[in-house]
């Protein structure tokens, strides 16, 4: 039977076995999912070696996605194992590379206190943490706490007030896409995309390399969300990451700017993937 909805899998250590990648096509998996956020090219290319032997088998078509890290911005070392940010207390954050504290904090971000301004919010760990910026001094951005709690190293952090001028394709980015066409990826997944010059970046570094991949761009951020019309007309499929998505905007619009996209990409024609969380009220 064929049916118009597909169904994407991320493949993680815990099924890239044979037998149990047998078990998801036989489930109906249409797509296998590569996360280059976590694991190294031997890994993977170690499930695509097993993928293609199973639809050689199978008589199967399982598509691969390569889904691009993207620029990820994150909290530094800490001194500690957590510090622990007061409500109304300052913290300066950094892009210069140091062990921080509860005073100061290093953030992955070079140029942030360029792209920052006055009276917005930064979140930390999922928006469980909150600051608002008060000022800079050039080197450091100075910030408020207005919701506290433990902050660890490696957590992300989120700017959803600001324009960033991070490049959405980095060079990590780069180094996997070459990778994935490598090894003859139907779909590449662009994260972060804020604009469709995103988009167009992507598409110029598939074709200088001769191939035809298909992009997905990944809507989680308010700037994707203002600029969706010019992304679906020049995207070849959308994904929205509705856990990422509900950190940058306020969680109780994310099903109603959900459904607009997936209203605006049946009338393009384009494939629309609703990602994470799609079991969530299943269990406890």
């Amino acid at each position: 039977m064929i049916t118009k909805t597909k169904i994407v899998a991320t493949i993680g250590p815990a099924c890239s076995s044979k037998e149990i990648l047998i078990k998801m096509i036989n489930s109906g998996m249409n797509v296998a999912r590569m996360n280059f956020s976590h694991g190294a090219h031997a890994d993977h290319e170690k499930v695509i070696g097993i993928l293609r032997k199973i639809d050689g088998d199978l008589n199967s078509h399982t598509a691969i996605l390569a889904d691009l890290s993207g620029p990820k911005i994150r909290v530094g070392e800490l001194a500690e194992p957590h510090v622990d940010l007061i409500e109304g207390a300052e913290l300066r954050l950094t892009s210069e590379t140091i062990i921080g504290t509860k005073e100061r904090v290093s953030i992955s971000y070079p140029g942030l206190e360029k792209d920052v301004n006055v009276g917005e919010t930064i979140l930390f760990d999922d928006g469980k943490l909150r600051v608002e910026v008060t000022g800079t001094d050039g080197i450091d951005v100075v910030t408020k706490v207005t919701q506290g709690g433990d902050l660890k190293p490696r957590k992300g952090v989120n700017l959803p007030e600001s324009k960033l001028s991070l490049p959405s394709l980095t060079e990590k980015d780069k180094v996997d896409l070459a990778f994935a066409l490598k090894h003859n990826a139907a779909w590449v997944a662009l994260s972060f995309v804020r604009t469709a010059d995103d988009i167009r970046e992507l598409r110029d570094h598939i074709n200088k390399a001769g191939r035809d991949a298909k992009i997905i761009a990944k809507i989680e951020k308010p700037e994707a969300v203002e600029n969706i019309d010019e992304i679906i007309s020049i995207s070849d499929g959308i994904m929205v990451a509705r856990g990422d998505l509900g950190v940058e905007i306020p969680l109780q619009n994310v099903p109603i700017v959900q459904k607009e996209i997936v209203r605006k990409c049946q009338k393009a024609g384009k494939p629309v993937i609703i990602a994470t969380q799609m079991m969530e009220s299943m269990i406890d």
